[in-house]
């Protein structure tokens, strides 16, 4: 069992960041001692448009790896504003329904880009209301959103990702803590974030990234304070997900890519913090 002193937490990753193929996925997340994947696509295509089909037999191909899914790393919330209400939350429906055909519980969200000539005042009440939306539809289907701080959406300031988690006051929206994209809209994420979003977070992406430059590297190489957020998690009795998301190769707007070599840098970067710090990777 977990505690403060001696946390364990479970070691998950972005499977499409490895291969396409969702064989090659689970055996990698394998090898590198990972029990779970997050699906973010399979054979190229977004998990928001795999068909029933397609669901099935990633479902076996996990099944027979031993893997299962630590969450589902949807697109929803990664468009523009000005799309109508609705839009997202028909997505949504789909993606609850994957999501639940995997057997996980959480879902990766997004809280809207803006146009060009859009401030965040903007577009506050716009959001709040699709968050809102968005959050009663995961209540009612017994799921949880966990809200992704992706530079140029609305939520990408730890101001504003808690305006979003008050305003909405939801159990089914919860907040995912992504270090390195913190780093790249300017904010110190542990000295500036911590405090303010830690009783909200649920769930915690891992990647790096240097402060100058916004490229994204494996743990501990960029400012994005991962060995003071990581302790302080420890201490504070965390014991959910770390799911590597390198970014190593390739980033754009929907994902990245890594490739294999890459993501066991990433891997091993991430675990010899993790050694140094004490925690278990399960």
């Amino acid at each position: 069992m977990s505690n403060a002193q001696n946390p364990t937490w479970t070691l998950s990753g972005f499977g499409d960041e490895v291969d396409p193929d969702p064989k090659i996925q689970a055996a990698v997340l394998t090898a590198l001692g990972a029990s779970h994947i997050e699906v973010r696509s399979a054979w190229g295509t977004n998990v928001a448009d795999l068909d029933d089909d397609q669901v099935a037999e990633l479902k076996s191909i996990l099944d027979g790896a031993g893997m299962k899914v630590s969450a589902v790393a949807s697109p929803i919330g990664k468009v523009d504003i000005g799309l109508p209400a609705a839009h997202e939350v028909n997505r949504l429906r789909r993606v609850i329904e994957v999501a639940k055909a995997l057997e996980t519980r959480y879902i990766r969200m997004f809280s809207f880009f803006r146009s060009a000539d859009q401030t965040p005042e903007d577009m506050r009440d716009a959001v709040m209301e699709r968050m809102g939306l968005l959050a009663e539809e995961a209540e009612r289907a017994g799921v949880m959103l966990i809200h992704e701080n992706e530079k140029d959406i609305y939520g990408d300031t730890p101001e504003r990702v808690l305006d979003i988690l008050e305003t909405v006051k939801s159990p089914a929206l919860r907040a995912a803590w992504d270090n390195a994209n913190f780093v790249q809209v300017g904010v110190k994420p542990y000295t500036d974030a911590y405090a303010m979003l830690r009783p909200y977070l649920e769930y915690l992406q891992v990647k790096d990234a240097i402060a100058g430059t916004g490229l994204v590297v494996p743990t501990g190489y960029g400012d994005g304070e991962l060995v003071e957020t990581l302790t302080a998690l420890s201490r504070d009795g965390y014991a959910g997900f770390a799911s590597l998301e390198p970014h190593l190769a390739a980033q754009h707007e929907l994902g990245g890519f890594s490739g294999p070599a890459a993501f066991g840098e990433a891997a091993r970067a991430f675990r010899a913090v993790t050694d140094a710090i004490g925690i278990t990777l399960v």
